[in-house]
């Protein structure tokens, strides 16, 4: 079976650009849409990753295909943040995810005594912002699973994921992290015989995963921010007065590319020479 374990909604909330924060949604997927277009691109499960929310649940829970998951934004104690996808949830778990979200420690001992699965997602991308070394120490010692390809992220930083998940022998996961419908379903994550929901999940917690698709790059980050530029123009039709900034798109994009190809080397090249995490990702999940 194959899912698109990184998807997004409108209910992401709003965008972390400090000057459209107030008037920006992440994404203006509707969640119908998102079904429809994972489906006929051939996903066999549809589930749905929105920032801190479940409010997508609502309309897709009555799909026998659909599953509940979550992309938790934390704060650690290191001072950094980052951002984890928990799979498989109810809502109870969201309320209880989304109280320790600040304290990380409690939030990943949470998650091991309910055996929920979860990732540290585009680990290698400097999307929330700095890293120390401590923070990898963490996602070595505690996480059972790596996003190891996203759509969204460059070649060079799946590359080093997926390095560091082997090194470390977590579960590999793949999403297409998608905030338009035009990358929805194109990465994904396959478990080999799994005919159910809880089969292909209880497949991943074994590491019988597989990750397809592709990766992200300047094109298509340039295209989604104009997409979701277009969407913003619809919603609230008074930003048309902002489409002249759209043609500086390309410039911001290219500048963020060579940001994010320097951290993926930077981060990339000192975790490779890092010490193996001794605990199997199927003995944290049993902890």
């Amino acid at each position: 079976m194959k899912c698109d374990l990184h998807v997004h909604t409108h209910h992401s909330g709003m965008c972390t650009v400090p000057v459209l924060k107030r008037i920006c949604r992440e994404s203006y997927n509707d969640p119908h849409a998102v079904y429809e277009t994972l489906k006929r691109r051939g996903m066999d499960l549809v589930t749905v990753t929105d920032h801190d929310s479940i409010e997508a649940v609502e309309p897709l829970r009555s799909h026998p295909d659909f599953f509940l998951s979550e992309e938790v934004s934390c704060n650690t104690e290191h001072g950094t943040h980052l951002h984890m996808g928990v799979y498989g949830i109810d809502e109870r778990d969201h309320a209880d995810l989304q109280l320790r979200r600040d304290d990380l420690p409690r939030l990943i001992a949470y998650l091991h005594e309910k055996r929920l699965l979860f990732s540290i997602n585009h680990v290698f991308s400097s999307l929330t912002g700095p890293r120390t070394e401590a923070d990898f120490e963490d996602f070595a010692k505690h996480f059972p699973a790596v996003e190891t390809l996203n759509g969204q992220m460059l070649r060079a930083a799946n590359h080093h994921a997926a390095n560091f998940a082997e090194r470390h022998g977590r579960i590999a996961m793949a999403g297409s992290d998608a905030h338009t419908l035009a990358s929805l379903g194109l990465t994904y994550t396959a478990v080999p015989g799994a005919r159910t929901a809880s089969e292909f999940l209880a497949g991943l917690k074994q590491g019988r995963s597989t990750v397809a698709g592709a990766s992200g790059d300047v094109w298509k980050l340039t295209q989604a921010v104009c997409s979701i530029g277009a969407s913003l123009v619809r919603e609230k039709p008074w930003t048309a007065v902002l489409i002249p900034l759209m043609a500086f798109v390309p410039a911001v994009t290219i500048v963020n590319f060579i940001m994010e190809l320097s951290f993926a080397a930077k981060w990339g090249n000192r975790m490779a020479g890092g010490v193996r995490t001794p605990v199997s990702a199927e003995a944290l999940l049993l902890r």
